[in-house]
């Protein structure tokens, strides 16, 4: 028996799971939660054996979430429950310590298996994830000859994703403001981006950070 953990702030999710999982005694809910408040309390009174976990709550940050109840729990296995299907999403979560990524709408045969392999310990993903990563894999290959960064545009792309201003990688590296706005300028040429927020994704993608 293994017991799940709902985590949405959609009601009409969590009746849709909940009427999933309702004729089989071998999967019963726990408890469910609308917020991650909810959940932290939830959590200090009784684990479930697998989580589903929403990235978007109204006060939390799943992904932040998702880090956080793992440093207090690190052997609960956590499923993401989510619309997002953006690789960035997946590989944020995943390395947030997340065992599995489903798309909401999965089918009950899919939910059932990866609630299954996550608490064996093992990492589960949606097909439909499955096939965006191979494709991204096989579009970043082609593209990685191409994509050549120096050692110094790898530390400040580091940094940018970790939200530094350029002052403050200028600090951090010793550097002059203008020599990181070059830098920056010369990572937006090469991934063809023109802002901070679609280098840190395209960068992700392609496994540069």
């Amino acid at each position: 028996m293994i017991t799940i953990g709902i985590v949405d702030d959609h009601s009409l999710i969590i009746s849709g799971l909940m009427h999933m999982l309702a004729d089989l005694t071998d999967y019963p809910i726990l408890f469910t939660a609308n917020n991650g408040k909810q959940l932290i309390a939830e959590l200090d009174r009784q684990l479930p054996g697998v989580l589903l976990l929403d990235i978007e709550l109204p006060d939390s940050n799943g992904i932040e979430l998702c880090t956080a109840i793992l440093k207090k729990y690190p052997e609960l296995p956590i499923i993401t429950l989510t619309n997002h299907d953006e690789i960035v999403y997946v590989k944020k979560m995943m390395r947030s310590g997340a065992k599995g990524y489903l798309l909401k709408g999965t089918d009950k045969e899919t939910l059932l298996k990866a609630i299954d392999t996550v608490y064996e310990g093992q990492q589960f993903l949606d097909r439909q994830i499955e096939q965006a990563i191979l494709q991204q894999t096989i579009s970043g290959k082609r593209t990685s000859i191409a994509v050549k960064l120096t050692k110094r545009e790898s530390e400040i792309l580091t940094l940018i994703a970790n939200e530094f201003s350029n002052q403050e990688i200028a600090d951090k590296l010793f550097l002059s403001v203008r020599t990181v706005e070059s830098h920056r300028h010369s990572l937006n040429q090469k991934l063809n981006i023109k802002n901070s927020a679609g280098l840190v994704k395209e960068a992700y993608l392609r496994g540069l950070i």
